[in-house]
C-alpha cells in the first residue's frame, strides 16, 4: 500500500470511528448518559476522548467474526518501528471501554478488560495489518461471552 493509499485508509478509518462515536453518544443520551467529546488533538492527548472517560471503538468486523477486537497497542504509521500503548492501555481518563457496531454496543470496565488480557481469559492474541505489516495489537473476545458474562451493560440497537 503506497503512502497516499495508507493516508486514505487512515482517513477512512478515522471518519468511520468519528461517525460511530456520534452514533454511540446519541444512544447513550437515550439511556440517560451524556458527555462532551473532545475533538482537538491537544485535549484528546491531555484529557482523553471525552469528559466522561469513555473510550469508544467501532468494530467493523464484529458481525463477520462474532468477536470483539480489543486493542492494546498501535502504530500511527505502519513504517514506525515500535508500538505505543492504546485502547485499554492508553494512559488517559478512560475508565469505560465501549465497543461494538450499529447493532450492539458493549460497555466494559477498562480495568476488567486488562485483567482478562493479563490472565489470558477468553482470548486469542492477534492484530490488524496493512499490507502484512502489523499496525495494531490486541486480542479477541467472543461477543457471546461479553454479552452473557463480562460487559457492564449491553445496548442492543433496534432490538425488538
Amino acid at each position: 500500500m503506497g503512502e497516499s493509499s495508507m493516508t486514505e485508509y487512515y482517513a477512512k478509518k478515522l471518519n468511520q470511528g468519528l461517525e460511530y462515536q456520534d452514533f454511540v453518544f446519541e444512544k447513550l443520551y437515550d439511556v440517560g448518559l451524556a458527555t462532551i467529546a473532545y475533538s482537538s488533538k491537544k485535549y484528546q492527548i491531555n484529557k482523553g476522548e471525552n469528559k466522561a472517560g469513555f473510550e469508544i471503538k467501532f468494530d467493523d468486523r464484529l458481525k463477520d467474526t462474532g468477536n470483539l477486537y480489543i486493542e492494546i497497542s498501535e502504530k500511527s504509521n505502519a513504517s514506525n518501528s515500535g508500538f505505543i500503548p492504546s485502547g485499554i492501555y492508553r494512559n488517559d481518563n478512560t475508565w469505560l471501554y465501549l465497543i461494538g457496531n450499529y447493532d450492539i454496543i458493549f460497555i466494559f470496565d477498562k480495568r476488567r478488560l486488562r485483567k482478562i488480557y493479563e490472565g489470558r481469559h477468553y482470548i486469542k492474541i492477534g492484530g490488524r495489518y496493512i499490507d502484512s505489516v502489523p499496525t495494531s495489537r490486541g486480542f479477541t473476545l467472543p461477543a457471546k461471552h461479553a454479552d452473557e458474562q463480562l460487559a457492564i451493560k449491553v445496548i442492543k440497537v433496534n432490538a425488538g
